[in-house]
């Protein structure tokens, strides 16, 4: 027994002996020989049923001598009776505090409440209950405990493990308020104006560069997430989506982009028109970099574009209106539902299990030349609506121009809709949206964050915007790279002046989202629950966690839930342009590039076997022009030359449409898919039928996954195809760029596969 406690219990024993207790001596006992238990840094003890702004951090309340030594005194005369030897209690290597985890205050041996003991240096929370007549039921140490004299080093490990998690939020922006609030109730650290050292998390306002020294920890944004949520680049992703997979795809409305495909845009509604005399479609007009419905309106023909804007040159998108939407109290809306992604590879999706609706403030009619300028009769943007007149702030969740998305589907579901089947569209709209976009991302990530370099790893909360038709099928508007987190609105208090004030809507929703984010990226919480399933999880992460002074309180359940790898057996059939991509990282050959050069092309080819008599090298060289040049003219501000993904993918369609031409282009693409990865896999094992090129080390250790399983590599049963196996010709001598300008253009042009358009309509 060391010094330490020796005095402590000498202490004790005088004053149980003398029953004298002077107030000054216990409070200098308490300050000097008490320790009184924290929780750990990853959980913060928090009443589910108390909303975010009405909690606050509980008054920290010490134990008193004289209760400890009444305390012991008791369970000493109640060990007597049992014959339990609880003496040996005070000799742990540390101080045993008792307090009452329900009220926070002094152990009182009436109260039949859960106590609990912590033992210094360990970090172990013991628990116990007190019987109805006061005396403590003896709490029995667990067998991993270990009270040995030498457990310094176990004691080490144990503090560095219950280290708060650090949070850099000093480019936080619009969602300070909301992530502060969830720091607290963590009980984790803030460095609100950065910290020299390094930080477990930085929590950026706008995009992965806002601090671009970050080499380790994990950043709250990916590289190149804001590039591929533009209108244009969306559109892009889920077009090259509905080549391949139309039914699958077809709740992005039929989209054209402006001003390349304008003439196809205006020809094709005249042609529809002259079609149907009757038919009065009504367009959308977005602009590629526009947000909070800046720039927005609607046209029903396409000789208003000029009209309406002056010129049509500047980049946008322009969509199908969808006329005919699910209406509440005779009003439009839509949802907002936050979507997690946690990381890429391997693709890890969650989604909030709340949202926001968002109520237009005039009653809606069907798009007509009279009401085409009634903005807040058809576009459900918040920042449009709350500069109306008619526009509610309410308290309520289920009231007003902003409600909950759980509001609106009760309602729903008290008219008989089946709520299973929404969320199950909406769930999966979201899926595919997401596998939409990683390819892309994958090839930002690998240029600023190259395979061997240091650097930190990347979430992202994401706002998806979803309109609901009339006959219940949800429609994607846009994914938002930068969601409003804010939790609180303007108000005028006087005339031209405003102040903002809570909004307990907009904080009942995205508080949870930012704080079940964090403490999914909790550092400690990842390593600890990979290897529990999702339910199991979410009872760890709500689990209690009491400490003495403190209420025992228990953090609300997840609201997120994970969606992604849960059913991957549904959606791994439609990875497939994640494999495109894998052979496109494979052949960069610089890294941090994003454009294939010539010379990676050629490559590709050679490794894969592509090239024939029918398909010669030349002919490689004119695919790799004619390609790389249309896409440089659809991409003006791009100054980086070469092939880029969504190049490189429509090329790799032409391949397949030429090789497999009895096939529908899903399958073809498929095939050729099979072709490439087995020649590649047979180089890897040594197959002296192929020559590795002269990078293919280089090239192999620069991939970020063709290393990996490929995604999607599993075929889905009603798309199964047979592989046509590839031909082991000798690839001839590489031509000069002369030789194949003078080739016959009808052998050699490109097939102009881009296609705006798809049967598939949204609107049934």
């Amino acid at each position: 027994m060391s010094d330490h406690y020796v005095k402590v219990k000498v202490q004790l024993e005088q004053m149980k002996s003398s029953g004298e207790g002077v107030e000054k001596e216990e409070a200098d006992m308490i300050e000097d020989e008490v320790l009184v238990a924290s929780p750990p840094a990853s959980v913060s003890p928090i009443p589910a049923s108390c909303t975010p702004a009405a909690q606050r951090e509980p008054p920290k309340t010490t134990v008193t001598c004289r209760n400890q030594s009444k305390s012991r005194s008791k369970l000493g005369k109640d060990e007597k009776n049992t014959g339990t030897k609880q003496d040996s209690v005070p000799a742990l290597q540390g101080t045993i505090v008792a307090s009452n985890a329900n009220s926070g205050k002094p152990v009182n041996r009436k109260d039949n409440e859960q106590q609990t003991l912590q033992i210094k240096g360990t970090g172990k929370m013991l628990q116990g209950k007190t019987e109805t007549n006061g005396n403590a039921v003896p709490i029995h140490l667990p067998e991993d405990i270990k009270v040995g004299p030498h457990n310094k080093e176990d004691a080490n490990k144990v503090a560095k493990r219950r280290k708060p998690v650090t949070v850099d939020t000093f480019k936080a922006k619009t969602s300070l308020e909301a992530l502060k609030l969830s720091i607290r109730q963590l009980k984790w650290k803030e460095f609100p104006v950065g910290r020299r050292s390094a930080c477990d998390i930085y929590w950026h306002g706008v995009s992965f560069h806002d601090n671009d020294n970050i080499i380790s920890g994990q950043v709250n944004k990916f590289p190149g997430m804001i590039e591929m949520l533009r209108k244009i680049n969306l559109t892009r992703a889920v077009r090259t989506m509905q080549e391949l997979f139309p039914e699958e795809y077809n709740f992005y409305p039929r989209s054209w982009i402006l001003p390349e495909e304008y003439q196809l845009f205006s020809t094709q509604i005249s042609l529809a028109k002259d079609g149907d005399v009757s038919q009065k479609p009504t367009f959308i007009i977005k602009p590629d970099g526009g947000s909070q419905g800046d720039g927005i309106y609607l046209i029903r023909d396409p000789g208003d574009l000029r009209v309406i804007a002056g010129s049509h040159t500047k980049q946008s998108v322009v969509q199908e209106y969808i006329h005919k939407p699910l209406l509440i109290d005779k009003l439009k809306f839509d949802i907002r539902l936050y979507v997690l992604v946690k990381s890429l590879e391997p693709l890890e999706i969650y989604i909030a299990k709340e949202g926001l609706s968002r109520f237009c403030t005039e009653p809606y009619q069907e798009p007509s030349q009279k009401n085409l300028s009634h903005v807040f009769m058809h576009l459900t943007n918040y920042s449009l609506n709350v500069q109306s007149g008619n526009f509610v702030h309410s308290d309520s969740l289920s009231s007003g121009s902003k409600r909950t998305f759980s509001s609106v589907l009760y309602r729903l579901a008290s008219k008989g809709v089946d709520i299973k089947k929404v969320w199950s569209d909406i769930i999966s709209l979201v899926i595919k949206t997401i596998i939409a976009l990683v390819p892309e991302l994958k090839v930002y990530y690998q240029a600023d964050i190259p395979p061997g370099k240091p650097g930190p790893t990347c979430f992202q909360i994401l706002g998806f915007d979803i309109l609901l038709m009339k006959n219940l099928k949800p429609v994607l508007l846009e994914v938002n790279a930068n969601p409003s987190m804010r939790i609180e609105h303007e108000q005028e208090v006087s005339p031209g002046v405003f102040e903002y004030v809570p909004s307990p809507v907009d904080e009942e929703v995205k508080v949870g989202v930012i704080r079940d984010t964090l403490r999914l990226m909790d550092p400690a919480q990842k390593k600890s629950l990979t290897s529990y399933p999702e339910h199991q999880q979410e009872e760890l992460l709500g689990s209690p966690v009491r400490g003495a002074g403190e209420e025992g309180r228990v953090l609300p359940s997840m609201c997120l839930k994970q969606v992604f790898p849960k059913y991957t057996k549904q959606f791994s059939y439609l990875r497939t342009v994640e494999r495109i991509t894998a052979l496109f990282l494979r052949f960069l050959g610089v890294k941090g590039n994003m454009r294939l050069g010539p010379t990676g092309f050629r490559t590709f080819i050679r490794n894969c076997k592509l090239s024939n008599s029918h398909f010669s090298m030349a002919t490689v060289d004119i695919l790799y022009i004619d390609v790389t040049r249309r896409w440089a003219s659809m991409l003006p501000g791009s100054r980086e030359a070469g092939m880029g993904l969504q190049a490189f993918v429509e090329a790799f369609f032409y391949l397949a449409q030429r090789r497999f031409k009895s096939l529908p282009l899903r399958e073809q693409v498929v095939s050729l898919l099979e072709v490439c990865e087995a020649q590649l896999e047979n180089q890897g094992r040594g197959d002296p039928g192929g020559a590795l090129p002269e990078d293919s080390t280089s090239s192999t250790r620069r991939s970020v996954s063709c290393g990996r399983t490929q995604p999607g590599r599993t075929v889905h049963p009603h798309h199964m195809s047979t592989s046509t196996p590839g031909q082991a010709l000798s690839a001839p001598q590489l031509c000069s760029p002369s030789t194949p300008r003078r080739a016959s253009s009808q052998d050699y042009r490109l097939h102009q596969r881009l296609r705006p358009t798809h049967k598939g309509n949204v609107e049934n």
